[in-house]
């Protein structure tokens, strides 16, 4: 055997089914032994692609992706995945390999010091110069991704390493095993969490932050019964992992969206921050976002984080659905009537809110990315995996679906990245292939990376993808609109492409949708359709951010 094997039966004990990938120099020994070992290979024709499908796999289940690319210009293409996974704080491993080891420095083929290029992104990154190392390697670099705040990390294996013979190796050492899985478990403190219940207590107006800490903490049940138990009014930052898993009457959809959000952050005297970072979504926790008495309680599973971007009034090391479950335990089993009118009015200031888009639709002219949305309700119920990739479409979603946030919809992350939605389509149906799954993306989206439609059909990967295309990069001509005028809009504007045929010269099943009525039943034979299905839906310009 060939030290790449013990990289597949690594990753196999780490709980890894599958790798994302792009072949090329230096990766195909991985590859091999992939294969043989059992682990399924998913081939694209973009290595962004594969670098989505593994991160959006690590956001959507918590349990590490892993991505394998070649080389030099294989891995830069390949950080765009994982860029996203450290603004998002999601597990991922992309190895890559490279030439022999002899001639790097020398001007040997793509010389390139991959690690150094690496670091300022990955939480863990490492060269392994000796097959005796892999294991060890992998292990360490799967529980950085999988540790407190989870992320990305890296490895690059030569060719000449991965090459090496080795004796039949012995079954891997338990001490290098693991799940690959995120799931934190560190209660806080119980002094803190007495501090944390009094506060909340002695609050008038609490208001919870509910960000991906929470989501993987594996939370959802405990903040919802939380939030039965406080009615304490909570909202998501936009793009952070949901937690909301069915409709609340708590729940005031997301902040720091680029449509707005009801205005409840700079009237609130208490803030629980659990899982969530301090970043423009919260507006930095300084005033006047926030009141200048606030107080701020925060809950994170990694320690480093509980200090980030500001001081907080309480700071409770531990994960966010321990520190819940340990707070309601000390809280009364019914607010106080102050806290009960202060729900009232944020559900009130929320329906104001959320009223221009609840106005009845149109059914004649042009389509709006509402009338999308509208017709997609009914389809992401129950566990659909509902995939959310664009500017103007995006904001559509958070606006008009705000009464709940589920684990299993996945937008774009933190970094507000675009183009993302192949792979995480693709990601969809590797996670949950029983389950439906369905893209909404814009048509500057899309244009990343149809290509791999193609990869999508041939590796059986069957979804729904919806283009919502107003021809033109949509949330970019809403800005430039406001400060420049309609007329001087630059290079915000995009041509005429029939993607629905692109899909179908791919080997999709494409569809064109002009009319309200038909959107329903195309996503109705989409979704029954063997095969990826992608429908093409021309709309009129407009979002919410308009």
């Amino acid at each position: 055997m060939i030290a790449a094997d013990i990289v597949a039966q690594s990753l196999q004990a780490h709980g890894v089914t599958f790798l994302s990938t792009l072949v090329g120099n230096g990766i195909d020994p991985v590859l091999h032994a992939a294969r043989a070992a059992g682990l399924r290979v998913i081939d694209t024709h973009n290595e962004q692609t594969a670098s989505y499908m593994a991160e959006s796999y690590g956001r959507l289940t918590g349990r590490i992706g892993v991505c394998a690319v070649s080389s030099s210009v294989g891995f830069t293409n390949a950080l765009i995945g994982a860029v996203n996974a450290h603004f998002d704080g999601a597990p991922m491993l992309l190895i890559a390999g490279a030439s022999d080891r002899a001639y790097a420095g020398r001007g040997c083929f793509q010389d390139f010091d991959q690690v150094a290029a690496a670091s300022p992104i990955f939480k863990n990154a490492r060269l392994v110069d000796h097959p005796d190392k892999i294991a060890f390697h992998i292990h360490e670099a799967i529980a950085a991704a999988t540790s407190g705040r989870p992320g990305p990390v890296h490895l690059t294996i030569p060719l000449d390493v991965l090459n090496s013979q080795v004796s039949q190796a012995p079954a891997l050492s338990p001490l290098l095993t693991g799940s690959g899985l995120v799931q934190p478990a560190c209660r806080g403190s119980a002094a803190l969490v007495e501090q944390a219940a009094a506060s909340i207590a002695a609050s008038e107006r609490p208001l919870l932050v509910a960000g991906s800490g929470v989501f993987y903490a594996h939370g959802e049940d405990a903040l919802a019964r939380f939030l039965t138990q406080t009615d304490m009014p909570v909202m998501a930052p936009i793009w952070d992992r949901g937690s909301v898993a069915s409709p609340l009457p708590q729940f005031m959809g997301v902040i720091g969206a680029a449509s707005g959000s009801p205005r409840l952050l700079d009237s609130a005297d208490l803030v629980i921050l659990a899982g969530a970072r301090v970043d423009y979504r919260v507006g930095y926790m300084q005033p006047p976002e926030v009141r200048s008495d606030v107080r701020i309680v925060r809950i994170s599973a990694d320690a480093g984080e509980l200090h980030q971007g500001v001081e907080p009034s309480i700071a409770i090391h531990g994960d966010a659905r321990s520190v819940l479950e340990q707070i309601a335990l000390l809280l009364p089993d019914r607010p106080s009537a102050t806290q009960a009118r202060w729900l009232e009015e944020a559900q009130q200031r929320n329906r104001q809110f959320h009223a221009r888009w609840a106005t009845p639709l149109s059914s004649s002219g042009p389509m709006t990315g509402r009338h999308i949305v509208e017709a997609l309700r009914s389809f992401v119920q129950g566990d659909t995996v509902f995939v959310v990739d664009g500017g103007n479409i995006g904001q559509w979603v958070h606006m008009a679906m705000c009464d709940r946030y589920p684990g299993h919809w996945l937008t774009c992350g933190a970094s507000g990245v675009v183009g993302f939605g192949m792979g995480g389509g693709m990601a969809a149906k590797v996670a949950y292939p029983q389950r439906p799954a369905i893209l909404l993306s814009g048509d500057g989206s899309m244009g990343f990376n149809i290509a791999d439609w193609e990869s999508a059909t041939r590796q059986n990967l069957p979804f729904v993808g919806i283009v919502a295309d107003d021809q033109a990069w949509g949330i970019v001509v809403s800005g430039q609109t406001r400060r420049y005028g309609a007329a001087d809009t630059v290079a915000a504007r995009l041509g005429r492409i029939r993607f629905d045929q692109m899909a179908e010269a791919c080997g999709a099943l494409g569809m064109r949708v002009e009319e309200p009525r038909d959107l329903a039943p195309a996503i109705e034979r989409g979704l029954a359709a063997a095969r990826p299905c992608l429908i093409h839906v021309p709309i009129a310009h407009g979002g919410p951010a308009d």
